[in-house]
């Protein structure tokens, strides 16, 4: 065998060695960031706490963590479920855009309520503001801190 293969040989392989330490390290940091994420708690942007429930579903006094939209209604599929007969099955969304909740009546039949008035279509909503779905009363709390 000439050097000059050799030589070859050798740089291939010291590529080869030199690319699987960078696809280890980059693994190893991944792993990192991973397991830190999982240890830290995660945080909610609010929480609506049920006030009253005559139908006991939502029970009283429960708390819900909000995501950036959350869904209510009386369908199991959202994210927060209302069993009152005056609740349609999709009813209303909470939205967190910017700093700032809002509520949006789906189209309901019986309507949304926001501090006693009955919203149309989009309203501002502030932590203390409290909601009704048929006869279920919410309020907006800011989220817990840990």
């Amino acid at each position: 065998m000439d050097g000059f293969l050799l030589l070859l040989w050798v740089m291939r392989l010291v590529f080869l060695a030199l690319l699987y330490l960078v696809l280890a390290r980059v693994m190893r940091s991944l792993l990192r960031d991973l397991r830190a994420a999982a240890r830290e708690p995660t945080t909610s942007l609010g929480r609506l706490i049920v006030l009253e429930s005559p139908s006991g579903e939502p029970a009283t006094g429960l708390s819900f963590d909000l995501d950036a939209i959350t869904t209510l209604g009386r369908d199991v599929n959202n994210a927060i479920v209302v069993e009152d007969p005056f609740a349609s099955s999709e009813h209303a969304v909470l939205t967190f855009r910017g700093r700032s909740w809002y509520v949006e009546d789906t189209s309901s039949t019986n309507g949304t309520y926001l501090n006693g008035r009955r919203i149309e279509d989009v309203a501002a909503m502030g932590y203390g503001d409290e909601m009704s779905i048929g006869q279920v009363r919410l309020r907006l709390e800011r989220a817990r801190t840990t």
